[in-house]
C-alpha cells in the first residue's frame, strides 16, 4: 500500500514506541500535523507555546525514561528555536529526536520563506542529523535517528523532512535493522584492563569514586551500590550523578564541584586511587587541571572513548558502558573497608556543617534563605520528588541540600546551564512519570525566560509542582559581582512582575509567602493541592552559595565563606 511520507513519519514514530510528542504546528510540517491528526489515541501531542520548551520537555522525559523523547517543528524560526535545547541536550548526553519540516525542493536553496540550512545549524550540535528530500528516505532516516540518539552515549538527532517528501507517495516499510559503516557501539569491556583497576583498588589505603551521569543512563544504581559496600570506597557525585547514590548512605560523601561539598573536593588530592564512572571531569568539577589529582592513580570508565585521557590523563582507561564496567570490576574487587580515610572525611564534613550548613538550612533569625526553604521540601517530600532545578543559585542550593533516596530523581541544566529549562523539562518530566511528585525549582530570572509554558501546563492539566526562589537578583551573577567585581552590580536587579498574579491569569493557583513561620503551611498547600500550583518564595536578596571554587582555583581552595 502507497502512503505519504507524512503518514510514513507517523507509521515510523508508532514502531519506534512513541507514544508523546511535545510539538508547535507551521507551515513547512504541517502535512506531518495532518497525519497525526489520525493518531490521537496512539500518540499524545502536548502543545508547548515556544518550540525551545518543545526541546527541553522531549529532555525532561527521556531523563526519567531513558527513551528518546520527540519534538517537533516547523521550517526557519519555528527550528532554529530547538537550538538551545538541543544544545542542551548534546552537553548532557540526553536522547531526544527532533523533526523539523522544510521547504519543498523545488525551492531550496533559494532563501524561500521560512527557509533555514538547520542541518547545517545543528551540525556541531547533534550526534547526527540528516534532511530528507524523497518520501522513500524517511523510514530509514528515522530508524537511524532513533537508532543513534539511544545507542552508546546518547545525544540529540535531528530529521529535516522537506514538505514535497511529506507530500508525496510510496511503498512504505520500516527497516528491522539499521546498517551505520563507521558507527561503533563498545562492546564488553577490556578483562586485562578491568584486572589492572582491580588491582589498584584492591591496593588502595585512600580510594574515592567519582560518579555521573552515565551511572544513571545505564541503570547502574545497583551495580555501584555493590561495588562501594563491597570495597568500602567513598562515593561522590558530578551535578548529574546526584540521586545515582543513595544521600543517606554511610558512604556518600557529596556533590563534586564549584559548589560541591568541601570534603570530596579537598580530598580528591588526597586520594591514592579515584575511580571516575560516566562522568567527564569536565572543569567545574576538576578546578585547576594543572593541581588536580597529581597524586593519584585514576580509573576512568566511559562509554565514550573521546573522554578518556581528555581533560584529566588517566592510568587505566576502560571504555564501557557504566554497567558493564561496574559488574567487570566486581568479580576482582576484595572486601574492604578504610575507616582512617572516612574519618578524614568525617572532619571535614563537620566543618562545612557547623560554618555553611547549620546557618544556611536552619537560620533562626534574619531574611528567608533558599538552603532553608529545600531543606523543608526535602523533609516534607521524604527525598522522593521529581526535582526538576533551574539554572543559578537556587540549582546548587536544590542539589546541596535536596536529600534524593531514589534514583532518577534530579533533573537539570549542566553543560550548558541553560536558564529557562526548568519549567518545560518538568512539563516532560510529569508527562514521563505521573505517578510520581515532580516539583520544578525556578529562579525569578530563570522562570521568566519560559513562563509561556504555564499556558501548557494548564491547557495539559499537568499537576507539576512550582516553586520560585525570588531574590529579585540575578543570583549566582550578583554572586560573582559581589566577590569578585567589588559589589559593581551591572544589570542584575530585577523589576519583576507579580508572579501569583501572573499565574492565576493561566489558571493556576499560588501564593507568596515572606514570613518563616509561613513555610512549612505553604509547602504543604503546594503538595496536597491537585494540579499545578505556584508558590513564591522571598528570599534573602544577598544570599550566597557556600562552598564555593573561585574560577581557575584548585579543588584545594574551595572557599567555605
Amino acid at each position: 500500500m502507497k502512503i505519504t511520507g507524512a503518514q510514513a513519519v507517523m507509521k515510523s514514530l508508532i514502531n519506534e514506541g512513541v507514544d508523546v510528542i511535545f510539538g508547535y504546528p507551521g507551515g513547512a510540517i504541517m502535512p506531518i500535523y495532518d497525519a497525526l491528526f489520525d493518531y490521537g489515541k496512539k500518540i499524545r501531542h502536548i502543545l508547548v507555546r515556544h518550540e525551545q520548551g518543545a526541546s527541553h520537555a522531549a529532555e525532561g522525559y527521556a531523563r526519567i525514561l531513558g527513551k528518546p523523547g520527540v519534538c517537533f517543528a516547523t521550517s526557519g524560526p519555528g527550528a532554529t528555536n530547538l537550538v538551545t535545547g538541543i544544545t542542551d541536550a548534546m552537553l548532557d548526553s540526553v536522547p531526544i529526536v527532533c523533526i523539523t519540516g522544510q521547504v519543498s525542493l523545488s525551492v531550496l536553496g533559494t532563501d524561500a520563506f521560512q527557509e533555514t540550512d538547520i542541518v547545517g545549524v545543528t551540525t556541531p550540535i547533534t550526534k547526527w542529523n540528516y534532511q530528507v528530500t524523497h518520501a522513500e528516505e524517511i523510514p530509514l532516516a528515522i530508524r537511524r535517528a532513533f537508532h543513534i540518539a539511544r545507542t552508546g552515549r546518547p545525544g540529540p538527532t535531528l530529521v529535516d523532512i522537506t514538505k514535497n517528501a511529506q507530500f508525496d507517495t510510496f511503498e512504505y516499510s520500516y527497516p528491522k535493522d539499521v546498517d551505520l559503516p563507521g558507527y561503533r557501539i563498545p562492546s564488553d569491556p577490556d578483562e586485562l584492563k578491568i584486572k589492572k583497576a582491580a588491582e589498584l583498588i584492591n591496593q588502595a589505603k585512600k580510594p574515592l569514586l567519582l560518579v555521573g551521569h552515565g551511572i544513571l543512563i545505564s541503570r547502574a544504581e545497583k551495580e555501584l551500590l555493590k561495588l562501594a559496600e563491597k570495597a568500602g570506597i567513598l562515593v561522590a557525585s558530578t551535578l548529574h550523578g546526584l540521586s545515582a547514590f543513595p544521600t543517606g548512605h554511610h558512604l556518600y560523601t557529596g556533590m563534586l564541584g564549584m559548589h560541591g561539598n568541601y570534603a570530596p573536593n579537598l580530598l580528591t588530592n588526597k586520594a591514592d586511587v579515584i575511580i571516575a564512572v560516566g562522568m567527564r571531569f569536565d572543569d567545574r568539577v576538576t578546578g585547576r587541571l594543572s593541581d588536580y589529582a597529581k597524586q593519584a592513580k585514576i580509573i576512568h570508565i566511559d562509554i565514550d572513548p573521546a573522554e578518556l585521557n581528555k581533560n584529566v590523563k588517566v592510568d587505566v582507561d576502560i571504555v564501557a558502558d557504566a554497567q558493564k564496567g561496574i559488574r567487570g570490576l566486581l568479580k576482582y574487587v576484595k572486601k574492604n573497608s578504610h575507616s582512617q580515610w572516612i574519618e578524614e572525611f568525617k572532619k571535614l564534613e563537620k566543618k562545612e556543617y557547623d560554618i555553611v550548613i547549620v546557618p544556611t538550612t536552619h537560620p533562626r533569625e534574619g531574611e528567608l534563605k533558599m538552603a532553608e526553604i529545600i531543606r523543608i521540601l526535602s523533609e516534607k517530600t521524604n527525598g522522593e520528588a521529581v526535582i526538576v532545578a533551574d539554572v543559578g543559585q537556587h540549582q546548587m542550593i536544590t542539589a546541596r541540600y535536596y536529600r534524593f533516596k531514589k534514583p532518577h530523581s534530579f533533573i537539570t541544566s549542566g553543560g550548558l546551564g541553560t536558564m529557562g529549562f526548568a519549567l518545560p523539562a518538568a512539563m516532560g518530566a510529569k508527562v514521563a512519570a505521573p505517578t510520581r511528585e515532580v516539583i520544578a525549582v525556578i529562579g525569578d530570572g530563570s522562570f521568566q525566560m519560559t513562563i509561556q509554558e504555564l499556558a501548557t501546563i494548564a491547557q495539559e492539566k499537568l499537576p507539576v509542582k512550582i516553586i520560585i526562589l525570588n531574590n529579585n537578583f540575578l543570583g549566582m551573577v550578583r554572586q560573582w559581582q559581589q566577590l569578585f567585581f567589588d559589589r559593581r552590580y551591572s544589570f542584575v536587579d530585577l523589576k519583576n512582575p507579580d508572579f501569583i498574579q501572573v499565574a492565576k491569569g493561566f489558571y493556576i493557583p499560588g501564593h507568596k509567602v515572606e514570613r518563616r513561620e509561613d513555610i512549612e503551611t505553604s509547602i504543604d498547600t503546594l503538595l496536597k493541592t491537585e494540579g499545578p500550583y505556584l508558590l513564591e518564595v522571598v528570599v534573602e536578596k544577598e544570599d550566597n552559595v557556600f562552598p564555593m571554587m573561585p574560577t581557575g582555583a584548585s579543588v584545594e581552595e574551595m572557599r567555605l565563606e
